[in-house]
Parts: C-alpha cells; sequence; structure tokens
C-alpha cells in the first residue's frame, strides 16, 4: 500500500492555504507592527508583549481554514 494518497491530499489542503488566509492581512500587519515596535531600537522583545495581535491573527487563521484542516 503507498501513501501517494495521503500526500497528494496534503499537498492540495497546502495549496489551499494562500488563498483561505489572504482574508487575514489586516490582522497579520497589526501583529507585524506591533512585533516591530517591541523590537525596536535597544528594546528586547519579550514574550507576550503582542499577545492580544497574535490571538486576533490566530482567530482569523482558524476562521479562514475551518475546522478538520
Amino acid at each position: 500500500m503507498s501513501g501517494q494518497g495521503v500526500w497528494l491530499r496534503a499537498r492540495a489542503r497546502l495549496r489551499r492555504f494562500p488563498a483561505l488566509l489572504a482574508g487575514c492581512g489586516e490582522q497579520a500587519a497589526a501583529y507585524g507592527r506591533c512585533v516591530a515596535a517591541a523590537a525596536s531600537g535597544t528594546a528586547e522583545l519579550r514574550r507576550d508583549a503582542c499577545l492580544e495581535e497574535f490571538r486576533a491573527l490566530r482567530a482569523c487563521f482558524d476562521r479562514a481554514v475551518g475546522p478538520g484542516v
């Protein structure tokens, strides 16, 4: 038995991701701005510094991809 079918299905799902996640640009930009601001100059990026923005981006990804992917 070959695992080729598994890889074909995985590739098909991965090809859909750019289109599915295209609607999350606003959240991605907000998260990127927060990370850039938090790490600018001599400041050190700290864990959870941009947690709110990350959670918004993750929620958008979850909504875009939907259950079962």
